[in-house]
């Protein structure tokens, strides 16, 4: 099969990211192989092929917002067959038997295994996973439209779950690319209003596209307090300004898998007031389960721009610079 293969992680601009023919791989016990139709390209991506997270599994083949058809099945594989359309994400098998496990949070784990980062992903034409964290995709989906809701999605919802907002509260959405597109859907379906803080023009003009009430800069704050935030940009000096903008008893939570350095914070005039400053560590099976359930109801719609999968390296070095209009996805169908 063909594959984008990282071999020694490096910038994205030197394009570390190799086409290579490898062996098709063969499903295990529990397991079955599918042959992959679109696969996401998320920030997570970016982050394990510039070296941002601890080093695991060399080579690599990177990717975990996959869609495609089951085209093999493993033994003792019980509900899966050939011919269905499933999705695979980054949480792809747990122990089973720890106390997080036992209590349905299953993403602290301290076995976990991660898509694209310790077992092979989706940039290429065939992948594996368990059968217990294969997701059905609703028809309501095309696969490119499937392919940001099983990171960008499930971590945004999680994120959006985490910040406790409730309807006709204000949410702050702090950068505005995949999963923060797909936020807002689901936030406005909930009647909240939202307040969203981006750099990039392009990615304002989304937001206001898709309903955003304020749309504006970190440094100039929204022009109300805010019940509940969401920081999805992987930087660490917008936490203060965030927490800051919060309401009293309001929370911040972290989406990303990866942040720069936090500044000092000012006790007083961050977290005093009972405000909340909430990390967002990968998701549960029912996380996405529940994700897909809403997303069809709304229905949510995705913005995405196709690569094909021998552009990978140049997919996730527009998604560096922050040009990606929406959410970047390799089409291999």
């Amino acid at each position: 099969m063909k594959a984008m293969l990282l071999k020694q992680e490096g910038d994205v601009s030197n394009a570390p990211l190799c086409l290579t023919e490898l062996p098709d791989p063969h499903p295990g016990p529990g397991e079955v192989r599918v042959k992959v139709q679109v696969c996401g390209v998320c920030r997570t991506d970016l982050h394990i092929v510039e070296g941002e997270l601890p080093r695991s599994t060399r080579p690599i083949i990177p990717g975990h917002e996959t869609i495609g058809i089951v085209d093999r099945i493993g033994p003792q594989v019980h509900h899966l067959k050939e011919g269905d359309r499933v999705g695979i994400a980054w949480l792809q098998r747990t122990c089973g038997q720890c106390e997080f496990c036992q209590s349905g949070r299953e993403n602290l784990c301290a076995q976990a295994l991660f898509t694209g980062y310790h077992v092979h992903g989706g940039y290429a034409e065939y992948a594996l996973v368990s059968e217990k964290f294969a997701y059905p995709i609703p028809p309501t989906f095309s696969n490119e439209e499937a392919a940001p809701l099983l990171c960008a999605g499930i971590i945004g919802y999680r994120a959006l779950r985490r910040t406790h907002i409730k309807p006709g509260q204000r949410l702050g959405l702090y950068g505005f690319g995949a999963s923060a597109h797909i936020t807002i859907q689901i936030a406005q379906h909930w009647g909240c209003a939202v307040y969203v803080c981006s750099l990039r023009e392009e990615h304002r003009a989304l937001a206001r596209q898709l309903g955003a009430v304020w749309v504006g800069g970190a440094a100039e704050g929204p022009p109300e307090t805010l019940h509940g935030a969401i920081l999805f940009a992987p930087a660490g000096e917008l936490v203060p300004p965030a927490l800051r903008a919060l309401e009293k008893g309001g929370t911040l939570a972290l989406a990303g898998i990866h942040m720069s350095a936090i500044p000092r914070l000012d006790y007083a005039r961050e977290l005093f007031h009972e405000r909340t400053l909430q990390s967002v560590t990968a998701n549960t099976k029912q996380d996405g389960l529940d994700l897909f359930h809403e997303a069809s109801a709304i229905p949510i719609r995705t913005h995405t721009q196709a690569f094909s999968l021998e552009a990978a390296n140049m997919a996730l070095q527009q998604l560096k610079a922050g040009t990606i209009h929406g959410a970047g996805v390799l089409t291999l169908a």
